[in-house]
Order: structure tokens, then sequence, then C-alpha cells
């Protein structure tokens, strides 16, 4: 359940970073603020879910 959770969360952050990439548009800052604590805090949780994802991939860590 938790590697589920954290693979949505990596698509989401991958289409986030498409529309920064294609349309020069950040829905994460536009919901949250540019610079507020709490887009930082999106990021991070985003980040550390495509870490989690890829160690499952890479089998350093067992699936779930």
């Amino acid at each position: 359940m938790f590697t589920k959770i954290c693979f949505w969360l990596m698509v989401i952050g991958g289409l986030n970073w498409g529309l920064v990439g294609l349309m020069d548009f950040n829905l994460v800052a536009t919901i949250f603020g540019s610079i507020s604590y709490l887009a930082r805090l999106v990021y991070i949780v985003v980040a550390l879910a495509s870490i989690w994802v890829a160690l499952v991939e890479v089998g350093l860590v067992p699936r779930k």
C-alpha cells in the first residue's frame, strides 16, 4: 500500500514537471505559493516517494 501511494506521488510529481517544461506552469506553486513551506514540503515528500519507488524497483527494498 505504501509503495502504491509513493508511486502515485511520483506520477503527480512527474506531471507537475511536465507542466513546468511544456507550459512554464508549476501547479504546486500555484496551489501552495511559490516559496511557501507547504510547497517545499510537497517537493520533499514527492522526492522521498520517488527514492522509495526506485529502491523497490531495483530490489533493495522488498515489495509489499
